[in-house]
């Protein structure tokens, strides 16, 4: 617990159902944190909702909707202040991704990724950044990935919406120095979470190496988060990786990336 942070405290949670969203939902919960979880799965974040209640005595929200809608950001805002709650921690963890080569990839699923992982990542900060400024407190988490920091042949826009998200991240952290929001960007590797089953990408060389579990994760990106870190890189293998794709030649990375996310 932060004693010297006023409560009630309030973090909105996007992607919350599940894996590493509903892995931070436990950690705000059992910080005292009031929580509003936002995801497609009502059933899902209403068990959540009740779970975090019972265990953490504090206020649990389910807000059921879904984020590839460009309306979502706006109606999640309104229902927020019609309800007069104000959000002290931003995280935007909902994001998918989607394999196959893309000339042959389905152009609709394709332009929901960026609604989801860039367009409502950038919107939804955007709504809640202003009014984190006035009251001169506040903290967001971007969640990224290792993918952020080359490019991703067979998941080409999954990459890049994740290139934008580190890169979106480590800028407005720069613009916000000393007026006491932070930004942070979590990236984590090859996770134990549903990603890798919608992305249909279980059989890849990538996530049959060695993976973190969801909740290593979320701990080490909350870590990061309430010390003000930009970027937050969990498991040292991950940082290693990201430190010697900025060193090697791009063509010699990204061939490696290709055969990483090919299917054995």
């Amino acid at each position: 617990m932060h004693p010297t942070s006023p409560l009630p405290r309030t973090a909105l949670i996007t992607g919350a159902s599940s894996g590493i969203g509903r892995d931070l939902a436990h950690l705000f919960a059992a910080d005292r944190y009031n929580v509003v979880l936002v995801a497609r799965n009502g059933e899902r974040l209403g068990e959540l909702a009740g779970e975090l209640e019972s265990r953490h005595q504090i206020s649990a929200v389910a807000v059921p909707i879904d984020l590839a809608d460009p309306a979502a950001p706006e109606e999640l805002s309104r229902l927020l202040e019609e309800q007069e709650i104000d959000i002290d921690v931003l995280v935007n963890n909902a994001g998918f991704g989607a394999h196959g080569a893309f000339a042959r990839s389905d152009a609709t699923e394709q332009m929901q990724m960026l609604q989801v992982n860039v367009v409502a990542v950038t919107h939804l900060t955007r709504l809640f950044l202003g009014p984190m400024i006035r009251r001169k407190r506040g903290r967001i988490l971007n969640v990224a990935s290792t993918a952020a920091f080359q490019p991703g042949p067979l998941m080409a826009v999954y990459y890049a919406s994740k290139a934008y998200v580190l890169s979106f991240t480590e800028a407005i952290a720069a613009e916000l120095q000393r007026s006491g929001v932070t930004v942070t960007a979590l990236c984590p590797g090859p996770t134990q979470t549903e990603f890798h089953t919608r992305a249909n990408i279980a059989n890849t060389k990538l996530f049959q190496a060695n993976t973190m579990t969801s909740m290593d994760v979320a701990k080490a990106g909350y870590a990061g988060l309430m010390k003000g870190k930009r970027i937050v890189i969990p498991g040292f293998k991950n940082r290693v990786m990201a430190a010697s794709v900025r060193l090697a030649p791009r063509s010699l990375v990204t061939s490696i990336a290709k055969k990483l996310n090919s299917k054995r």
